[in-house]
């Protein structure tokens, strides 16, 4: 009978200690929160043409993280107006006639070119955004001339 007291008394702290730790190194419960997308960088524009633009993908966010990806690129039309504009302002004020999602997009680095001929604007300005997945759009590109397609 002696022994079989000292068995159960030896498994009560060692139940105990085994509680313990496992309480301690539980932690919070349910899915791991994804930390937040940030902006990419402006992708690299040029003109390739009268009516074309070649796009080079940023490769970065703004924190300098490698982007895994660009779910779409978006080109933003400004009016003519009495000075050139900065990029936040075709950005914030401009209007998207064109947009291209994935699968038609190279990988981060690549360049795609875009076709603008159907675009029937007056005279204005041009810009490119790089969005990611969840419509996190990044810093527009330099501004562009774009000029009427009637001349």
């Amino acid at each position: 009978m002696m022994g079989a007291m000292r068995a159960s008394s030896l498994a009560k702290p060692l139940l105990l200690f085994t509680l313990g730790l496992l309480t301690v190194h539980c932690g919070r419960k349910g899915d791991p929160i994804p930390r937040p997308r940030a902006a990419a960088r402006p992708p690299g524009v040029r003109l390739d043409g009268l009516r074309r633009l070649a796009v080079t993908l940023p490769t970065r966010d703004i924190r300098d993280d490698v982007l895994a990806g660009v779910d779409q690129i978006r080109v933003l039309y400004l009016p003519l107006g009495l000075t050139r504009p900065t990029p936040e302002e075709v950005f914030s004020r401009g209007q998207v006639v064109l947009d291209r999602r994935r699968p038609d997009l190279p990988a981060p680095g690549g360049t795609v070119v875009l076709d603008l001929s159907a675009l029937r604007r007056p005279a204005g300005w041009i810009a490119v955004v790089a969005v990611r997945v969840g419509e996190v759009p990044g810093q527009p590109s330099a501004v562009l001339p774009w000029l009427d397609p009637a001349l």
